[in-house]
């Protein structure tokens, strides 16, 4: 019989740097954490768009087909994503993305190229709470 210590967190990573998100995968894989891998934004709404549960989403900025502030627009516009937590990855490191990003509703910004143990304290830190 499954327990709740047995749940292991579902986590999008959407990025379009096919390395960057394996290694990403890699790395939670190792820990409590099940991950799904998209490589456009389109596919990234899509996903999200249907019922299928997400715990967090780590979201790149410069995608094609969608970006991933268009990404994050749309999903604070999905009743059943408004809370899901998203950390937005990024090589862009202006300013003003980290503002964009934070004023449509990401829970943190990390700029590319980022600590995977920074990410995943992070990531243990907001499924802490």
């Amino acid at each position: 019989m499954p327990t709740a210590s047995d749940h292991r967190h579902r986590v999008l990573v959407v990025d379009d740097e096919p390395h960057i998100g394996r290694i990403i995968q890699l790395k939670l894989e190792l820990g409590p954490y099940e991950v799904e891998l998209l490589h456009d934004g389109r596919a990234a709404l899509e996903r999200l768009r249907s019922d299928a549960p997400v715990d967090l989403i780590l979201l790149d900025i410069m995608m094609p087909h969608a970006s991933g502030l268009d990404v994050l627009r749309e999903l604070r516009r999905l009743p059943h994503r408004r809370r899901t937590p998203v950390i937005v990855l990024t090589a862009k490191g202006q300013e003003t993305d980290r503002e964009q990003a934070i004023r449509l509703g990401a829970t943190d910004f990390l700029t590319k190229p980022f600590s995977p143990k920074r990410l995943l304290a992070r990531i243990d830190e907001i499924f802490s709470h």
